[in-house]
């Protein structure tokens, strides 16, 4: 049960993130998770949105350097240890994250959620199921 991520090459430069965050409202395109990393010359924008497919599409006509990534979308306890008790169950079993951010759902249990980039996506799959913690698909995410 794999999220598709779009991760953006964007310019570290003023504007150049509204610019990106522009194109997609104006193609009415929802972002549900969002993630940026950078460096002195370029961000890396990370984002899960409603439609994967029309976002690709409407970011490459306007020039962006897009990828897509299959990623993880976990609920864990939103107590304290939560997060600890998922991290714990992926190092016991030999996975290491390669990153992660939270996002926020509104449902009645109270549930924390993350998305993950894991070196083994296919295993963590298992081993988060197998410990209860609940995973969520990409129609779950887009009906948030």
């Amino acid at each position: 049960m794999f999220v598709k991520q779009i991760s953006i090459f964007v310019e570290n430069k003023p504007g150049r993130l509204m610019s990106v965050t522009k194109v997609l409202k104006e193609g009415n395109i929802d972002i549900k998770a969002l993630s940026i990393a950078d460096t002195k010359d370029f961000g890396i924008l990370r984002i899960i949105v409603n439609d994967t497919q029309k976002a690709l599409e409407i970011l490459k006509k306007a020039d962006c350097t897009v990828t897509t990534t299959d990623v993880i979308a976990a609920g864990v306890e939103d107590k304290p240890g939560g997060v600890a008790d998922m991290m714990q169950a992926l190092y016991e079993n030999q996975i290491s994250v390669e990153y992660m951010y939270a996002f926020a759902k509104k449902i009645e249990e109270k549930k924390a959620f993350a998305i993950l980039r894991l070196d083994n996506n296919e295993k963590a799959l298992k081993v988060l199921a197998d410990n209860g913690i609940k995973l969520l698909s990409a129609e779950d995410i887009t009906t948030l």
